[in-house]
């Protein structure tokens, strides 16, 4: 995967798509760990959990039940590829960076991720970021995601009022 092009649709249940263009050179870990639960299907069903606007739309870990938010498990950690973590990593984390999310042991990131929806330098070498939305259509579609309303569900703050669905997430082949 090293070296070549690599690119993810990211198709919500409203239609919604959101084109990344990944980059294995700067985080080939992150890369490879994304497309392999994108095309086996891991993703399909889930939601974005947790929106600030402003700030980033994190998905990639949760379904939203009439239950609450449950966990979907299955997905392995991963090394933590940013400069604090040991790995240099020249992606900035600006309007439409792909990022792996995490808790704050470094190397605890596992399937989910964000999208930053404003320039937010201060994640730069503290989070895996791993690539980009490649068109303008796309950052629109994670722009307006994160003007949704939010609130508190159970423990979790920033939830969508109304499930933010992701219908599924698949590598492209060019």
């Amino acid at each position: 995967m090293q070296n070549e092009t690599v690119k993810v649709r990211i198709t919500m249940a409203n239609g919604g798509v959101m084109n990344l263009q990944l980059f294995p050179d700067a985080a080939p870990v992150s890369v490879r760990n994304f497309v392999q639960l994108a095309d086996a299907g891991f993703y399909d069903g889930l939601c974005f959990h947790r929106v600030i606007d402003g700030f980033m739309i994190q998905g990639g870990g949760l379904v939203h039940t009439e239950r609450g938010l449950v966990p979907k498990e299955g997905a392995a950690t991963i090394r933590g590829e940013f400069i604090k973590n040991g790995v240099p990593n020249p992606l900035k984390h600006t309007v439409g960076t792909i990022s792996m999310a995490r808790t704050p042991d470094m190397n605890s990131a596992s399937s989910q991720f964000f999208i930053c929806v404003a320039d937010t330098p201060f994640l730069d070498g503290d989070y895996a970021a791993f690539g980009r939305c490649c068109d303008q259509a796309s950052i629109d579609c994670a722009l307006a995601i994160g003007k949704v309303p939010t609130g508190n569900l159970g423990y979790y703050e920033n939830v969508p009022r109304e499930p933010v669905v992701i219908a599924s997430v698949r590598s492209i082949k060019e």
